[in-house]
């Protein structure tokens, strides 16, 4: 598992070439609707903790919250690791993008 100094070092280093992503898009389209740069900050960091099929499944959250409730809550191996790699991309994101 990459530190999260690392994940930051590399958001910055790849800033400049970031493209839009599920999350970035998700994020733009939600209810909340955050600024450009936040969503892709946010973006970011789901490139560097999720896969792009794990992003595409964390992005439906945003959508429907009760998704995410039913994963959270699941019985599944499969789940249970998905939201525990979900929980880490959560806390970097937070602690990195909101600064």
């Amino acid at each position: 598992m990459l530190k999260p100094a690392v994940i930051v070092a590399a958001v910055l280093l790849t800033a400049p070439f970031a493209v839009a992503g599920p999350i970035d898009s998700a994020c733009h389209g939600s209810d909340r609707r955050g600024s450009a740069r936040l969503c892709g900050c946010i973006q970011q960091v789901a490139d560097m903790t999720l896969s792009r099929a794990e992003q595409r499944r964390a992005a439906s959250f945003f959508r429907d919250a009760e998704k995410a409730q039913a994963v959270r809550m699941s019985k599944r191996d499969a789940d249970n690791a998905f939201w525990a790699r979900y929980k880490n991309f959560a806390n970097t994101a937070q602690a990195y993008c909101s600064r």
